[in-house]
Order: structure tokens, then C-alpha cells, then sequence
């Protein structure tokens, strides 16, 4: 039977690879978003590597010293984190969770020896992401929502839908409020347009979003890169998928001029791919490629959803759109290769923190089972053990991880490392921390002037826990 569990972050910063979860906050519903068991609600103490950015802090109003009181270490907290999301038939959802939350869990489970990824599907397992059906609503039906607007754009933030449609959200960016806010919203567009809601939830599963993709033939695709004043709405083009990664889809966004396709080379293409309006040359057509990640719930849909009324609201050029699909399907032996070429080439940037390596690659099947063993072992174990390791990434994490959780499973050498190590997050961009001690007082001292009384209480008890930090390590800042 599948069961719901709305979640969502606190977290220390905006970046899921670097920063850290302070709070989680979750409710499980079933599928008629009836609340079916207690909410979740934890806290995590942040390791003494870590600091918070300062304009998190004045969003979250968590302190250092609700932490020392209530926080688990991290591996408690993803431990009871994981048991609500890996339990059979769970999907795990939230208000942009796709994006951030779900990539701030990988990240955690990763660095806690669990596998990262096996929540998401095992026993039945899914996820989705509210914020996508929201779009879905805004674009194809509107009706019984109001839809506030920001500077003459409809805005989709959490707090403005609610309090426009007359939901209680309690204290916006208090993770339980932000939970509860997200499943009356989920209510509200399931009782007003109840089978979009019902469509947009059968597209978790990957089967049913590749039931709806025909290579070179158009379909509707809703997504946060296509702008507002879209309405978050494109008719695309699956031309090919993606040469390196299965569950990648190329398409061809059909309200742009597919010219550049034909015109330039595939390093070309690839070197303007994501160049923004504001910075493209004058005259400069964009390369109207995307990718659409078929095990991300993406929004997709056959050309049939846009009635009549639907196609003059959202001022769509059926025409045009279909003199360009006949063009690149006539055209395929010129812009294939290319393509092809493209993302064969696609490289990111790498890191050399094993933190930030979630996704260098897969860890092997005997190094998971020794991941379960150090999971399970008492301190003494893991401070006895050996741990022979096939994986390069995992001696570093299993030091980190001893040092974070259960320091007196250090011996003395390994005590002065990790005081070095500290050292060195704490002072040096390079070592991968979040956030330096020179980034956190920098930014600290923007924040305080536009911070009020209580934002200001906040800030002063994270700039004593940041000079405590200081006198630990012996450092200074400047």
C-alpha cells in the first residue's frame, strides 16, 4: 500500500553537496493525503567543521544552542531519516524536494554509509515533487487557484500560494509548517483538479513517463527552466537519448528556432548551451536543447492536453511548432551527430572532497556490504576493525565519519588529524566546508544590519559558536 511522506530541510546553506540538514520535519499521509502516523520531527548538530551562511540562519531561526540540546549527531539523524523513507511503499515528496531535499538526503546517506539511492525504489519505493504539479496546474488548469503575483509575475513560492488560497502555513521556513503548508496545497489542486493530480502522481513511475515518449514526436513538457511568463510550459521535441546517461532525454524546445542545430559544430553548441539571455551576443539565437531525466517524475504529457482555450490563454503557435518538428525531421542526418557529440563531451567540474563525490561512480557490491557493517558497528569496532576498502573514496568518509560521531573511537593521532582537518575546513575554500570562517564573518556582517531584534539574537549565538570554533582550532579570522 502506498503511503506519502512529506519532508523538508532546514539546512545550513543552499548547496546539497557541502551543506548540512539542521532539521527535518516530516508527516506521512496515504494516498488520499490523510496524515496516517505521528509527525517527524529532528534536529542535527552540525559537526565542528561545518559553519551555517548567516542568511540561512536568519530564515531557519535555529541556534547553535537549540542544537547542542535537541541535535543528533548525523549519523542518528539520517539513521531515523532513512528508516521513514526506506519503508515499503513510501514515497517520498515535498515542495521542491526533487532539486534540493532528495539531493541534501543522498549526500547524507552517503556520507553515513548507506547506499544512497536504494530508498528510492526498493520495496516498491518512489518520489515526487509538489512544486512540478504546481507548475502543471498553473499551465494546463488554473481554475479554483488563486495565483498570487511578485513584481507582475505570478510567483510559485511556498508562502505566497498559501496565504493566497487561505491555507494556514504557521511560521513559513519552520520545516513542520513548510510540511503541513505542502500537503493542504497538494489537497487543494487534488480537490480542484483531481485528474491532473491523479496523472501528475502516476508519473513517479519512470514506465509510465516513458510510456508517454516517441522519439520526433512533440509533447508537452512543464518545467522551472522554462520561465514564468511561459507559464513554465514548453512543446518539445525528443530528438535522442542522452549518449552517457539511460535516463536522459534530449529535446528540442519547439519555441525556439532550431537554426543553430544545422548551423554551427557540436563544440559550438556545446560551448552556448548554457549561455543566459543576458549574456548571449546580440542577434545570438540560444541552443533550444534540454535534457528531461525520465526517473525525476518530470512532467510530460501528449499534445491532446492543450484544448483550444488552453493553446490562445498560453499563446502557443501550434503552426510554427509543427513547420519546425517537420523541419528536424527532415533534417535528422544534419543535426544527429552533432548531438550526439554534444553531450558525449559534457564534463563537470570535479571535486577532490570524497564528500562531494556522491556521483563519480556507483560503490561496489562488496564494498555495500562492508557500508552495512560500518553502520552497525560499536566504536570500538570501527575503531578496531579493518576495513578494506576497494573504493578510494570510502577510508577518507569512514575517518570523517568516526571523527563526527564517535570521536572517542579516535586514537590520539587520529585525534590531532582531525583537529588539522578542522584547521583546514575552517580556513581554506579548497577543503570543501560550506562555509570558511572569513566567508561566515563576511557574510555576517551584511546580514546585521537588515536583521531584526530576533534575527539578530540568532546571528550573535551562531558568531559565538563561530568564535568558539576559533579558540578550539586556534584560529583567527583576517
Amino acid at each position: 500500500m502506498t503511503s506519502i511522506f512529506w519532508y523538508d530541510y532546514e539546512t545550513t546553506g543552499i548547496n546539497p553537496r557541502s551543506d548540512r540538514a539542521l532539521q527535518v520535519a516530516g508527516i506521512r499521509t496515504d494516498a488520499e493525503l490523510n496524515e496516517i502516523d505521528e509527525p517527524v520531527n529532528l534536529y542535527c548538530r552540525p559537526s565542528e567543521d561545518i559553519l551555517p551562511h548567516p542568511a540561512a540562519c536568519m530564515i531557519t531561526g535555529i541556534t547553535p544552542r537549540q542544537l547542542a540540546t535537541q541535535g543528533l549527531v548525523e549519523a542518528d539523524f539520517m539513521t531515523r531519516v532513512h528508516a521513514q523513507l526506506s519503508l515499503p511503499g513510501t514515497c517520498g515528496a515535498g515542495y521542491n524536494t526533487l532539486r534540493f531535499d532528495d539531493e541534501v538526503t543522498r549526500y547524507s546517506l552517503y556520507r553515513n554509509f548507506f547506499d544512497p539511492y536504494a530508498r528510492e525504489w526498493q520495496g516498491g519505493n518512489s518520489r515526487w515533487d509538489l512544486i512540478d504539479v504546481v507548475r502543471a496546474a498553473y499551465a494546463l488548469r488554473p481554475q479554483g487557484i488563486v495565483w498570487p503575483e511578485e513584481d507582475g509575475r505570478v510567483t510559485l513560492k511556498l508562502e505566497r500560494l498559501t496565504a493566497a488560497n487561505g491555507i494556514d502555513h504557521g511560521h513559513a521556513h519552520e520545516a513542520l509548517s513548510d510540511v503541513r503548508a505542502t500537503i493542504a496545497l497538494a489537497r487543494l489542486i487534488r480537490e480542484k483538479q483531481p485528474k491532473l493530480y491523479d496523472w501528475l502522481f502516476q508519473l513517479r513511475s519512470k514506465q509510465r513517463v516513458m510510456d508517454q515518449i516517441r522519439l520526433l514526436q512533440p509533447m508537452v513538457h512543464i518545467s522551472g527552466r522554462f520561465s514564468a511568463a511561459r507559464h513554465y510550459l514548453g512543446v518539445v521535441l525528443p530528438l535522442a537519448w542522452h549518449p552517457r546517461n539511460r535516463n536522459a532525454l534530449i529535446v528540442c524546445d519547439l519555441s525556439q528556432d532550431p537554426q543553430p542545430l544545422f548551423d554551427l559544430d557540436a563544440e559550438t553548441l556545446r560551448q552556448q548551451l548554457y549561455i543566459r539571455h543576458e549574456a548571449r551576443a546580440e542577434g545570438q539565437l540560444p541552443v533550444p536543447l534540454k535534457l528531461i531525466h525520465v526517473n525525476r517524475c518530470p512532467v510530460v504529457a501528449p499534445l491532446k492536453v492543450l484544448r483550444g482555450e488552453d493553446q490562445k490563454r498560453l499563446q502557443l503557435d501550434m503552426a510554427l511548432y509543427e513547420a519546425r518538428r517537420q523541419q528536424l525531421s527532415e533534417a535528422q542526418e544534419v543535426w544527429r551527430d552533432k548531438v550526439q557529440a554534444l553531450y558525449a563531451g559534457e564534463d563537470f567540474a570535479p571535486s577532490e572532497d570524497p564528500e562531494q563525490q556522491l556521483y563519480d561512480g556507483f560503490i561496489g557490491d562488496r564494498d555495500r556490504r562492508l557500508c552495512e557493517q560500518v553502520r552497525s558497528a560499536e566504536p570500538e569496532q570501527l575503531a578496531r576493525g579493518q576495513w578494506p576498502f576497494d573504493d578510494e573514496r570510502l577510508p577518507e568518509l569512514l575517518f570523517r565519519y568516526r571523527a563526527r560521531n564517535f570521536p572517542t573511537s579516535l586514537s590520539e593521532e587520529e585525534q590531532q588529524r582531525w583537529r588539522t582537518f578542522c584547521r583546514q575546513r575552517l580556513t581554506e575554500a579548497a577543503w570543501g566546508a560550506p562555509n570558511t570562517l572569513a566567508d561566515f564573518t563576511e557574510h555576517l556582517m551584511k546580514c546585521l544590519p537588515n536583521a531584526t531584534p530576533a534575527q539578530r539574537q540568532v546571528l550573535e549565538q551562531w558568531q559565538d559558536y563561530a568564535h568558539s570554533l576559533c579558540a578550539r582550532f586556534n584560529v583567527t579570522v583576517g
